[in-house]
């Protein structure tokens, strides 16, 4: 059993963590801390990365990321596939950090994303794939932290995409939440435990 002042975590007991909160808030740095914690050794965390580098801004914060983890940890890029990812992982004394929730829902969104042709249908498709998912992960023999951003505390966005996004990213989180076992929210490098 793991104590620290974000509460207990039983080694080799599947348990769903979803830590959200805004950008750089410190969900990846709380995301990492836990998984270490309860790694029984570095080997035993997986950290699935959702991110696509398509810029020099985002080649930067990957390197970020890449350079804080531990180097027995083993990373799998898996930028749309989580579910098949969580399958081939499922494993009791595993603990798998995915970062993030927010990126796999931007990498399903953007190559469908067409305000001529959006519909009611295709928003629905995306939430109960992101609803299979968090059920999977709350069913799931590992132990499995899943960092999200909060993109929805801020002013209505002005393009029909942009406010697209913030919905379905909130919607999605809620989901995650629902299935949470615990629920972080980052403040200013500080966690706030809501569940």
């Amino acid at each position: 059993m793991i104590l620290s002042r974000y509460g207990e975590i039983q080694v080799g007991q599947s348990e769903l963590v979803l830590i959200t909160g805004g950008a750089r808030s410190g969900k990846s740095s709380l995301a990492e801390k836990l998984a270490s914690q309860v790694a029984s050794s570095e080997e035993k965390v997986l950290y699935i990365a959702t991110a696509q580098v398509y810029d020099q801004e985002m080649s930067q914060r990957v390197a970020l990321h890449q350079q804080r983890r531990p180097e027995g940890w083993i990373t799998v890029e898996e930028p749309t596939e989580l579910e098949d990812a969580l399958y081939r992982w499922n494993q009791a004394d595993q603990v798998i950090l995915i970062d993030c929730l927010t990126l796999w829902l931007t990498n399903l969104l953007l190559p469908i994303y067409d305000e001529r042709s959006w519909s009611a249908e295709k928003e629905r498709e995306i939430l109960e794939r992101g609803e299979r998912l968090a059920l999977q992960a709350r069913e799931s023999k590992a132990t499995i932290l899943v960092v999200g951003n909060e993109v929805g505390l801020g002013i209505v966005p002005i393009d029909p995409l942009s406010r697209l996004f913030r919905d379905l990213s909130g919607l999605l989180q809620q989901a995650f939440a629902r299935q949470a076992h615990r629920v972080y929210f980052t403040v200013s490098g500080y966690p706030l435990q809501v569940k």
